[in-house]
């Protein structure tokens, strides 16, 4: 496997304007075991000298947690969704003292969703306690407002900004901004930036807002820790003495493929290559899929581990000769952006297979860091599992040349920095 590089951007220091800069997160929903980049960056913006205040719009109900997500969620401000008397004495601060910007701010939220049933109930539910929010970052001294996803919570942080004035950016990420894209213009416009995990999000961006907007959109590659997720030994296939092991990491849905890798597995077996597969995750089709692998007579070759925390992935990851991302578009339009799945695995020294769709190809560049393969296509997915499965020079070469890409481009450290230095350039004219 890929021997480690030593991170650049691990142990950057904080400039004086940073320390102290209180920004509140948006997300949806907090904890989530799946939403791991959002907890992450938290922290790293934390050791960069922010100040991280964590506003989720729901609740998770996560039985299994991160570490760092408990210690996180102790300091979360969960708000009501229905009624709370400080959320009425919110909505009559704002109505007796900025009234216009209040009623144009409903009107705005309200007009802009309109013709998209999920984002207009979301708007009704969802702005009595942007209102609130609102009143809450005021007292506690917040400078600015970050949400993760192009959807409800960037719908937020605009109310919060109309009611304000503090700005706030966003980060769009997959099915968020590809799915339904009603309101992102006003977003985009009353942003102070805009964050798109991808070169492919930044052109669907402009695409649907206008090129004139193309300054405010700043490309920053959610990212890892790669001190954590690092080169691991020889593998048990490597030394003779195991089966080829693949391993999936993601939602077990639909838009994540899981099951044209059971399909790709159906192949090898039948081509006689000796392998185990790994399905981490949980989720809506769970059952669907274990029920094909019993049909196939796969189980003594597939295992669903179920949700694993970070510690337990990397664990499971140590024993990987590729890792597998059988991305497809679905049929309502959802697909990913770029898997941090994937990051983890090329951060490992663990070369990969995945679909040439959305952001993926800017990770994984086919034949150099891993290997494309059209989206539903399983034959072409066991194919390139078994050119892996047969090559290890290729295996290694590809370990090592997607390891580099990793450090470059999707350190956690160095991407966070970025967008610390983005948040300050609003409020300080200051930059990298």
């Amino acid at each position: 496997m890929a021997t480690l590089i030593k991170p650049t951007g691990a142990n950057r220091s904080a400039p004086p304007a940073r320390q102290g800069l209180r920004v509140a997160y948006i997300m949806s929903r907090f904890p989530k075991l799946t939403e791991t980049f959002v907890l992450y960056e938290m922290l790293a913006m934390e050791r960069l000298g922010l100040k991280v205040e964590v506003f989720p719009l729901q609740r998770g109900d996560e039985k299994m947690l991160h570490e760092e997500a408990a210690r996180m969620v102790e300091r979360a401000r969960f708000t009501p969704l229905i009624f709370s008397w400080s959320l009425l004495r919110a909505h009559t601060y704002y109505l007796r003292r900025r009234p216009a910007a209040y009623l144009n701010t409903l009107w705005t939220l309200l007009s802009a969703n309109f013709g998209s049933l999920r984002y207009f109930i979301a708007a009704l539910v969802f702005f009595p306690k942007s209102v609130l929010m609102a009143r809450q970052m005021t007292t506690a001294g917040v400078a600015h407002v970050h949400a993760h996803f192009a959807s409800h919570p960037a719908a937020v942080a605009f109310v919060v900004h109309r009611l304000t004035g503090i700005p706030f950016s966003f980060t769009a990420h997959g099915s968020d901004l590809h799915c339904d894209r009603h309101m992102l213009p006003e977003k985009v416009v009353a942003a102070a930036f805009v964050v798109p995990i991808s070169e492919y999000n930044r052109r669907i961006v402009l695409a649907e807002c206008g090129q004139e907007l193309d300054e405010k959109l700043h490309v920053i590659h959610c990212g890892i820790d790669t001190r954590v997720f690092q080169s691991q030994k020889e593998t048990s296939f490597e030394r003779g003495v195991g089966p080829f092991t693949i391993v999936c990491t993601g939602t077990l849905h639909e838009v994540k493929g899981q099951r044209y890798l059971i399909e790709a597995c159906e192949l090898l077996a039948e081509r006689g290559v000796e392998f185990q597969c790994h399905l981490i995750g949980d989720g809506p089709d769970r059952e669907r899929l274990e029920a094909r692998v019993r049909r196939s007579s796969l189980q003594h070759r597939v295992r669903f581990h179920g949700n694993l925390v970070r510690t337990e992935v990397r664990e499971v990851l140590r024993q990987a000769d590729v890792v597998a991302a059988p991305s497809v578009l679905t049929r309502d339009g959802r697909r990913e952006g770029i898997p941090v799945a994937l990051m983890e695995a090329l951060g490992c020294g663990i070369p990969a297979v995945a679909s040439r769709l959305s952001g993926i190809p800017e990770l994984i560049e086919d034949g150099v860091t891993g290997l494309l393969v059209p989206p539903g296509d399983a034959r072409r997915l066991a194919d390139a599992l078994e050119r892996l499965s047969g090559d290890v020079q290729l295996r290694h070469t590809m370990a090592g040349q997607g390891q580099t890409k990793v450090k470059q481009e999707f350190d956690l450290a160095i991407n966070a920095g970025k967008l610390a230095d983005r948040i300050l350039q609003t409020h300080y004219g200051l930059g990298e």
